[in-house]
């Protein structure tokens, strides 16, 4: 994992730096989520191993899944990305695109695990109590697991905020034992 990290990083360190002075960072956020999905098919992974194929017609099959969503300078990274045989990298330049993207528009997800369902008004609470804490705009997705007993986990890249009963059980058992 920290491998393809490290070799993806490049690749969308230059794909984001032309999309921010192009005013094109939407465009190309979806052009990169769509050939990450497009190189992830399991019939369209057993095409681009196939080594009797070209890079360049490689590239060209994923061009065309992208068609409607790319302009010249995708063509050209898709295109780049086949002669150094790094297709199967979009999936996390795509990842990484998306991190700087929403750095760049002070703009975070949060993934929130919750024992019972909150309504509406709790989650717009949560929200914006998280969003002044993080210093940006929260955008949550909720999830109930029961086996948490009560309290809320928050989720959020590197950051985990264990509130629930479970993780308070286990620290006092912990504890008790020590």
């Amino acid at each position: 994992m920290a491998e393809l990290n490290t070799v993806a990083r490049p690749y969308t360190n230059a794909a984001f730096e032309y999309a921010r002075e192009q005013g094109s960072l939407d465009q190309w956020s979806s052009l990169l989520s769509l050939a990450a999905l497009a190189v992830q098919d399991g019939d369209m992974d057993r095409v681009l191993s196939n080594p009797a194929l070209t890079a360049e017609q490689k590239a060209e099959l994923v061009i065309a899944v992208c068609e409607k969503q790319i302009d010249a300078a995708g063509k050209n990274f898709i295109s780049l990305l086949a002669e150094n045989h790094r297709l199967a990298l979009l999936p996390e330049i795509a990842a990484q695109f998306g991190v700087l993207k929403a750095n760049l528009e002070k703009k975070v997800e949060v993934d929130l695990t919750t024992a019972y369902p909150l309504d509406e008004a709790q989650q717009a609470k949560l929200a914006q109590a998280l969003s002044s804490k993080l210093g940006r705009e929260v955008t949550l997705t909720s999830q109930v697991d029961k086996s948490i007993l009560g309290g809320v986990v928050v989720r959020s890249d590197d950051l985990v905020i264990d509130g629930s009963v479970r993780a308070r059980l286990a620290k006092l058992a912990e504890a008790m034992n020590s």
